[in-house]
């Protein structure tokens, strides 16, 4: 029941911006969690934040917290990640899932993950 599709992504330019969107469905309640990962090309997934109805937002990267914001749409069942001032290590595949980066993120059932979105930052 539980499903997550990711749309936005492309290429910008160092100190661009890009919206991701997640859409999600599956949630009951008034409970949702969605969390937001993101694996640069060789490298480990790394956690970047969560939002969800009980503890609200949490970063897990700091070097994005200044820059990324997130926000969810109510009435579209739709959470975005807007990325400003884009550098070229934000470089990688973002990943949005029905739960929160941390020690138990390999828990989160392979279903409640979105399928992913290009996001490359060059000149």
């Amino acid at each position: 029941q539980i499903h997550l599709a990711q749309s936005g992504g492309g290429l910008v330019q160092p100190g661009g911006s890009l919206r991701l969107s997640c859409a999600y469905s599956g949630f009951t309640g008034g409970y949702y969690v969605v969390g937001w990962w993101r694996q640069a090309p060789g490298k480990e997934r790394e956690g970047v934040l969560c939002i969800t109805s009980t503890y609200g937002v949490t970063y897990y990267e700091d070097s994005v917290k200044d820059r990324f914001t997130v926000s969810r749409d109510n009435a579209e069942n739709t959470v975005y990640l807007q990325m400003n001032s884009l550098k070229p290590d934000d470089t990688g595949v973002y990943y949005c899932a029905a739960g929160c980066p941390g020690a138990d993120s390999d828990l989160i059932p392979a279903e409640y993950w979105g399928q992913g979105t290009q996001v490359t930052v060059s000149s």
